[in-house]
């Protein structure tokens, strides 16, 4: 007979930034003590700093004075710059189904992957600690001392149901769809929203190349699942507007 092992104690946090909750799950070495809270307390403020920049609802942001003509892109933070040549590699990839300009700059679809894989730093510096940071919804994690997390996949058609469990040990996985926001992803050639794909989900290696692709492949309506097949280190899950799905990868 073999002993049942006792569950591995998991601390949650949460806080609501950018517009979104913003969880954390830890197990291991620093779940609760003075070094956890230090490491919250950095993702937190690293996320709040990428709100007053990038926030497109803020008047007061950066990403704001930009479209107001007050700032030129050449005088913007370091980090405007990273971004907008993330969007523009995304924009290349897809033949401008994806963009960040719409007309006027909105660098949404990149910014919430890239804020979170960037302020999991704090996190990947906890020794023994294993941790799951999620941001409405998409979800970087490690698990390099215990069992990987499971990450349900949602349907889109019925909310109550998951479709798909992946296991992430240390990557990231992201997903894009009108389930819960209505439709604000469109095709940027068109304007247009697709009306052939539902939802996309990209499992990768970090959640800005996550984000990035289930917002550009999702854009690309019925090409979804042929264009993530052609992304290296992507998988993934495309559920179609009728209902049926086309895995990719793994």
């Amino acid at each position: 007979m073999t002993a049942a092992l006792a569950p591995v104690p998991v601390a949650r946090r949460v806080e609501h930034v950018m517009g979104m909750p913003i969880s954390l799950a830890l197990r291991g070495r620093h779940t609760d003590d003075d070094e956890a809270g230090a490491a919250w307390a950095a993702v937190l403020a690293s996320l709040r700093e990428t709100d007053r920049v990038f926030s497109t609802y803020r008047p007061d942001s950066v990403v704001s004075a930009i479209r107001r003509g007050e700032l030129a892109l050449a005088d913007a933070p370091d980090e405007v710059g990273e971004v907008l040549a993330i969007g523009a590699r995304a924009e290349r990839a897809t033949d401008g189904a994806f963009s960040v300009w719409r007309p006027e700059l909105d660098p949404s679809g990149v910014v919430k992957g890239w804020a979170v894989e960037r302020a999991a730093a704090a996190l990947r510096a906890l020794p023994g600690t294993d941790f799951c940071l999620s941001a409405g919804g998409d979800m970087v994690c490690r698990a390099t001392h215990g069992e990987p997390w499971r990450v349900g996949i949602e349907d889109p058609h019925d909310p109550t149901r998951v479709l798909a469990v992946v296991e992430i040990r240390d990557g990231a996985v992201a997903t894009s769809g009108t389930a819960h926001r209505g439709a604000h992803l469109v095709d940027a050639r068109t304007g247009a929203a697709p009306d052939t794909v539902a939802q996309v989900t990209v499992v990768a290696r970090s959640l800005t190349d996550a984000d990035v692709d289930a917002t550009a492949a999702y854009a690309l309506g019925v090409k979804a699942a042929e264009w993530l097949g052609h992304r290296v280190g992507r998988s993934g899950l495309v559920v179609w507007a009728d209902g049926t799905t086309t895995t990719v990868g793994r």
